[in-house]
């Protein structure tokens, strides 16, 4: 697989981002192990990274558009292409929210036991060096139980301001590319067959 891309083409009032490309057929773009049907096949492991790569250093405001030249004219494959880079990207980004919705539900759980504890911490924190107020450990264990709850917050806090993001954007990258225009050229053919708008 060749591939190279054009990344200043604009349509319109649009720039569109284009990757292009060159497979001998059809079937080296998907994965081989893959025993589904072609429309619901994955993509190869190493084609996919290779146009989620590109598709990360494109402007997020470009449309994204994949042109396959094929080297075998009549690839039945070549007519259903669209479809399955289309329907692979969509299961991504279906997977990627899926995750999302799951990191949200543990950082919920994470931050109800989170306060709990350090309600509890700073409870028993209080009684103990009200308990030993004249000796001078009783207020290093009151401290050391308060600092104890606050670091039981750290993971929820660092799911709810930081941990999130990442995949939120790989969620709307996958829907870009799950709607980016995929066209398929014969090398023979002069004219493009188009398989997917």
């Amino acid at each position: 697989m060749s591939a190279y891309s054009a990344p200043g083409a604009r349509t319109g009032d649009a720039a569109v981002a284009v990757l292009e490309l060159r497979l001998a057929d059809a079937q080296h773009l998907f994965d081989t192990m893959d025993p589904a049907p072609f429309r619901e096949r994955d993509l190869d492991p190493k084609a996919a990274a290779y146009i989620v790569d590109w598709a990360q250093e494109q402007p997020s405001r470009a449309r994204l558009a994949l042109v396959v030249h094929l080297g075998q004219p009549g690839d039945a494959a070549a007519a259903t292409l669209g479809d399955a880079v289309h329907e692979y990207f969509r299961r991504r980004a279906v997977a990627a929210r899926r995750r999302l919705r799951k990191l949200f539900r543990t950082g919920r759980i994470s931050l109800f036991i989170g306060l709990v504890f350090l309600s509890v911490a700073i409870v028993v924190g209080e009684w103990i060096g009200g308990v030993f107020s004249k000796a001078r450990y009783g207020r290093l264990i009151e401290e050391s139980l308060v600092i104890g709850g606050w670091v039981a917050l750290w993971h929820p806090l660092g799911i709810f301001l930081y941990d999130w993001w990442p995949i939120g954007a790989e969620a709307r990258l996958y829907d870009r590319l799950s709607s980016m225009g995929v066209s398929v050229h014969s090398d023979s053919d002069a004219a493009p067959a188009r398989a997917a708008a």
